[in-house]
């Protein structure tokens, strides 16, 4: 395989530089976290319910960029593709706690998982209450029978806007969690890899691919899929995945969606509008009610080739938060 050309400085400095830039485009609306790759908003009222993000780095705009009002009010940023640790996000915790408690909001991944939760006992020791919500959207990843083993991709997005929103006009943060509960449980994904990304550090492929194979479901770092194929046209893969998600979604005429195409790294536009079309010819053809449209790149995996589809299934409280208005460096609603 080819490396990939990237302009960079130290590639061992790439998170840290990059979260640099990140703040600078913010304009003052976020700020960094002295001796951490944590950013944060730039101010934050008292009494506010928390509400902190994060995971791997190599994922942009996801996680920093989703900081900002109406949306996170800080993110912990690990390594290139690796959890954030617990100190990190013990000092995060401290950063946003505005005395109401702290909601925490990642994809489920063993590594996030195991350092939030020594986190969050460490919180508790310094009388910091804390609450998870575990991302688990993959529909490829497991059966719903399973669905913690299922891991977070690109609905994080979706159930960080509501979260976000919610935690703007949340008194406690029981309510909070109530909420970003509703919305993760409803919220369900799936991908198409067409290309590796890459690691910056070394420059090795994340994977390896065949130039002429897809793999439908894999996961955003290479996890396996559900099915390896020869290149197919775009209307009979998103046939395949929409299958996969209006089964175990369950959803029915009437029903209302927030939709989500996220560009995993190098696809293109007309890409992803290709796939936009057939998605909404489906949802069109079993009554479901397309409420809001995002396509972009929203969670990407370097140079990775290939796109997810999320949709969210909605009702009226989950409606109001998606649509109630949000600003960071990557999200404007």
């Amino acid at each position: 395989m080819t490396r990939p050309k990237k302009l960079l400085n130290d590639p061992l400095r790439v998170v840290e530089e990059s979260l640099e830039g990140l703040v600078f485009a913010s304009d003052g609306e976020m700020r960094l976290l002295p001796g951490y790759t944590i950013a944060l908003r730039s101010s934050l009222r008292d009494d506010k319910v928390a509400l902190l993000i994060g995971g791997g780095s190599g994922h942009e705009p996801m996680f920093a960029g989703y900081v900002g009002k109406g949306l996170a009010d800080g993110a912990v940023c690990g390594q290139m593709f690796a959890a954030p640790t617990p100190d990190a996000i013990l000092e995060a915790t401290r950063a946003v706690n505005k005395g109401k408690g702290v909601l925490y909001i990642y994809g489920n991944y063993s590594g996030d998982n195991m350092n939030f939760d020594i986190a969050a006992e460490l919180a508790e020791e310094e009388g910091i209450t804390t609450k998870t919500v575990r991302v688990r959207d993959d529909v490829a990843a497991a059966p719903i029978e399973r669905i913690d083993d299922r891991r977070g991709i690109a609905g994080d997005v979706f159930v960080i806007k509501v979260a976000g929103a919610a935690a703007e006009v949340c008194d406690s943060l029981d309510e909070l969690y109530r909420i970003a509960a509703k919305a993760e449980a409803n919220t369900h994904s799936i991908g198409v890899a067409v290309a590796a990304g890459s690691i910056p550090e070394t420059g090795e492929a994340t994977f390896e691919i065949g130039d002429d194979e897809i793999e439908i479901g894999m996961g955003a770092h290479g996890e396996p899929g559900t099915r390896r194929q020869k290149i197919a046209p775009a209307d009979a893969v998103v046939d395949e995945m929409m299958d996969m998600l209006l089964a175990d979604m369950g959803l029915a005429a009437g029903d209302e969606v927030a939709l989500l195409i996220d560009n995993l790294g190098s696809s293109t536009a007309m890409e992803l509008y290709i796939a936009n079309r057939r998605v909404r010819q489906r949802l069109a053809q079993a009554g479901v009610q397309v409420h809001l449209t995002e396509v972009g790149p929203f969670m990407t995996s370097q140079e990775m080739a290939g796109f997810s589809i999320t949709m969210m299934r909605l009702d009226e409280e989950l409606k109001r938060f998606i649509d109630a208005p949000a600003r960071s460096a990557a999200y404007t609603r």
